[in-house]
């Protein structure tokens, strides 16, 4: 059978989105997706014509992100139609899945070579924005769940349930921005991200006609616990501020898969592949408590325990997500977001599962590490988890 191997890898930084409009506000979301596909046809070599399929993830499908954005960045890169493209919206883990995906076709002779990716412009297209009849989900009179449609609420639920306070949200949060601040120093991201020459965009909304590089996240920030301490709460008597939860951002990533057999045939070098995934559903209760089910289910797939994981890439959604987690399998944390997570570098929420398996493979070079456990909270009370291995 057929062996579905990652060889390249590469994200765009990732700019602030609102209420602090970032530099990649210039690109229309389709532009912005593009970035990514592009860098990684030419880091790898190929031709355009040799990919067989993109799948893309974006969570809000309104405006310029609806009518299938991946398929569209795609076509507006002008260089050749005949892939086929699909979008998905697994919410937070949408782009993980479009890995899922593609390393599954390819492992079951479907296609030779896709590209996973993943897009949001948080900045232009508003979550949200693609529910048209009110805020939320439908619910039937039959709806059997006591669940929370509001993402804070659900953090300060798991906070409640596990026990969490404040402080510990706060040290989370100031650590993972000293992590990132590192990461950048010593240019542990410099692979991975590529340099963007992005327009200008004026006071007016409207491009200046210059541009301007963007080389870097642009959520770190020198921060204390001191100084989170001071944020208001979002919910009242709540632990989670705008300091200690995810930032609202602009990016994109991209995966690019093939046959191991057809990256030899090319002097391409198999980076790695998947051992196991799996997306589950968890408790409505708690909405967001899926990297506790998902790394269960993965752990028990493939019959590995944390001795077996070399690193791990959790997403920082809330800080009540990461020390759920954390209070449940009480692993290493010196092998966790080792580069800091979303609370500084940014999570634009459809590309975020392709950023963290970008990074996750990137860093596993770097300390020559074997094996990476990612796994991500999604909205829809599901959780996504995947375990790479090094070739």
């Amino acid at each position: 059978m057929p062996e579905a191997v990652i060889v390249e890898a590469c994200r765009t930084p990732i700019a602030r989105g609102k209420p602090i409009v970032g530099d990649l506000n210039g690109f229309h979301a389709i532009e912005l997706l593009a970035l990514s596909i592009k860098e990684i046809v030419r880091r790898s070599g190929i031709e355009y014509s040799d990919v067989e399929l993109v799948a893309g993830g974006c969570v809000t499908q309104a405006g310029e992100q609806s009518g299938n954005v991946a398929r569209n960045a795609w076509l507006s890169i002008g260089e050749d139609f005949t892939a086929g493209g699909l979008t998905v919206d697994a919410q937070c883990g949408s782009a993980q899945a479009c890995n899922h995906m593609v390393s599954s076709l390819i492992n079951t002779g479907s296609i030779n070579m896709g590209i996973a990716c993943g897009v949001e412009s948080m900045s232009r297209v508003t979550m949200g924005s693609n529910v048209i009849n009110g805020p939320g989900f439908f619910q039937n009179a039959n709806w059997p769940w006591d669940s929370t449609l509001d993402q804070f609420s659900s953090a300060e639920r798991i906070a409640k349930k596990r026990g969490l306070t404040r402080q510990m949200a706060d040290e989370l949060a100031c650590e993972s921005q000293r992590r990132a601040k590192v990461a950048w120093e010593e240019g542990r991201f410099d692979r991975e991200v590529f340099q963007v020459e992005a327009p200008v965009i004026g006071e007016d909304g409207q491009p200046t006609g210059e541009t301007k590089m963007v080389v870097k996240d642009q959520g770190l920030r020198d921060t204390t616990v001191e100084g989170l301490a001071g944020l208001n709460p979002v919910a009242e008597g709540g632990i989670h501020t705008a300091g200690n939860s995810s930032q609202v951002s602009d990016g994109s990533a991209a995966v690019l898969w093939m046959t191991a057999d057809e990256a030899k045939a090319r002097g391409l070098k198999p980076r790695a592949r998947i051992i196991t995934d799996c997306v589950v559903g968890t408790d409505p209760y708690f909405l967001l408590d899926g990297p506790v089910d998902a790394t269960a289910k993965i752990l028990k797939k493939s019959g590995m325990n944390f001795n077996d994981i070399d690193l791990v890439e959790i997403n920082e959604a809330f800080a009540a997500v990461v020390l759920s987690w954390q209070s449940v399998y009480n692993p290493d944390m010196s092998k966790v977001n080792v580069n800091g997570g979303a609370m500084a570098i940014g999570h634009p929420v459809g590309s975020t599962g392709a950023r963290l398996i970008c990074t996750a493979l990137h860093e596993l070079e770097r300390q020559d590490k074997s094996t990476a456990l990612i796994t991500m909270c999604c909205g829809a009370s599901v959780g996504t988890g995947t375990i790479i291995e090094r070739i």
